[in-house]
């Protein structure tokens, strides 16, 4: 068990996740994953994550409402989160960012990048 930086993963594709838990834990990080808004936005509260991996397209609240949720929060506000989606449209890129989203990527991604994305925003 590593004792690094806590990672939420916020997505609801299983493979995903997976790949991102390997990923992570191997980096040295600790994981925990919400595959819904709502479960994103309670783990978030309680977790005080180092950084969140946000997908757009998720049940019950999209990964705008949380983002949007996340920043509005002053409890939470600061913590850094990284848009991983498909949605690629300038509308989605640009909106994200305004809503305050540390880095935006589109999938399919290259793992290392996200990797040195997240090591960026946690140091």
């Amino acid at each position: 068990m590593t004792d690094g930086p806590l990672i939420l993963i916020a997505d609801d594709e299983p493979l995903l996740i997976e790949l991102l838990q390997f990923r992570l834990t191997g980096r040295g990080y600790r994981v925990a994953v919400a595959q819904d808004g709502r479960e994103a936005l309670a783990s978030i509260q309680v977790q005080r994550p180092a950084a969140v991996v946000l997908d757009a397209m998720m049940p019950i609240h999209d990964g705008f409402e949380v983002l949007r949720r996340i920043r509005a929060n002053p409890d939470i506000a600061d913590i850094p989160v990284i848009m991983l989606t498909a949605r690629r449209s300038e509308k989605d890129v640009v909106g994200a960012l305004e809503l305050g989203a540390n880095e935006y990527l589109v999938k399919p991604f290259i793992p290392e990048e996200l990797l040195a994305r997240l090591g960026r925003l946690v140091k």
